[in-house]
């Protein structure tokens, strides 16, 4: 496996150059734009992925690595479902182990009150053939051995998945590149080339390439990429910490999580741990402007964002980002090759003490010199 997350440090595994034309052009290396890029390529499509960075090098490296159908909202489900299919697919054509692992998600009840919540999901479940189903008490004691606290009850998915995403969406790239798509680290995109009224490509930094086709999949990028060209998209980019653990003994082979901690193992033997239901939002000028579409979601929940004044310096939705620029000029996409903020290291310590403080068994070995665990 490589280190994790990836970072601008690691050599650049594709550098171009990127060609003067092409079907399609796929803007962001994430998981999104590599998918996109493959299947095009397999459709016959001459497609060139461009990054601005490296391949995976934000959030498709640092999320938590769930490949989760339950809990879906009930549209989504479908989608999901799909997707649980495509990743094994997927899985079997890399020529590296991405750690996909069938070891279920399990979403532990405190009250009662939890329990009829995911029993009211149920049926959208069952109508879309996923193989959620509650568990009492004794059974989450069964599944999830030598907890602290005993649980009212569980939702619980076996046929869930994880993989480890800094490892997988890399692999995924090789396999487009293999099916035919060009792929470009290190290259932003500044502006769409708009001619007589239509996307006739891309502006770049290294050159223009023609493209009847574009397709955007820039992550937290994109609402500044789409401004720059008078449209708006009500995107938030918020920060969610995740910490890492040094290997320790398994205690659960899938994802849980209750209202304080979600856990899940890695290949490598750790773990990795994030807070339920916390994340943090920097505030900035689109933040503002997309306010309205959030409403409903602020109200349902006042207090699970956590709002903080201002983004640092060259952020997507930090107050001195520029929100036009020339194209025959330096783009904020050059300014900032990955997004790659700090995490809350308050959150970092409290996840570790609620961890520790849920499996007792495991600090005695947390506790021991690297290498002794």
């Amino acid at each position: 496996m490589t280190g994790f997350p990836i970072h601008e440090d690691l050599p650049v595994a594709w550098p171009g150059p990127p060609p003067a034309e092409t079907d399609v052009v796929v803007i962001g290396g994430g998981v999104i734009g590599v998918c996109t890029a493959l299947y095009l390529a397999e459709a016959g499509q001459g497609v060139v992925l461009l990054e601005k960075g490296r391949i995976a090098g934000e959030q498709s490296s640092r999320n938590w690595g769930w490949i989760r159908q339950q809990g879906r909202d009930p549209d989504e489900l479908p989608i999901m479902a799909e997707a649980n299919r495509l990743w094994r697919e997927l899985a079997q054509r890399t020529n590296v182990d991405i750690g996909l692992t069938q070891g279920g998600v399990t979403y532990l009840a405190k009250t009662d009150a939890d329990m009829a919540r995911y029993a009211d999901w149920l049926p959208y479940a069952e109508a879309n053939g996923v193989d959620s189903r509650l568990l009492s008490t004794a059974e989450v004691g069964e599944l999830i051995p030598g907890m602290s606290r005993a649980y009212a009850g569980a939702l619980y998915t076996a046929s869930d998945m994880r993989a480890e995403p800094w490892v997988a969406v890399p692999a995924l790239a090789g396999v487009a590149a293999r099916a035919g798509a060009t792929i470009v680290e290190n290259c932003a995109v500044r502006t769409l080339d708009i001619q007589a009224g239509r996307v006739a490509g891309v502006v770049t930094e290294k050159g223009r390439i023609a493209a009847s086709g574009v397709v955007l999949a820039g992550g937290a990028w994109s609402a500044l990429f789409l401004r720059r060209h008078g449209i708006a998209l009500p995107q938030l980019s918020v920060r969610a910490t995740v910490a890492a653990t040094d290997p320790l003994p398994m205690v659960y082979p899938g994802g849980g999580a209750d209202d304080d901690i979600a856990f899940r193992p890695r290949k490598d033997g750790g773990y990795s741990l994030a807070a339920g239901g916390f994340h943090e939002l920097f505030v900035g000028p689109d933040a503002f402007r997309a306010l309205p579409k959030y409403l409903a979601q602020l109200r349902a929940d006042p207090f699970g964002t956590r709002f903080l004044p201002a983004a640092p310096r060259c952020y997507p939705d930090a107050w001195s980002t520029p929100r036009s620029w020339d194209a025959d000029g330096q783009s904020p996409f050059e300014d900032m090759r990955i997004l790659n903020p700090a995490p809350n290291h308050r959150k970092v310590a409290q996840l570790t003490r609620g961890f520790h403080e849920l499996f007792p068994i495991l600090v005695p070995f947390a506790s021991r010199p690297p290498g002794r665990a």
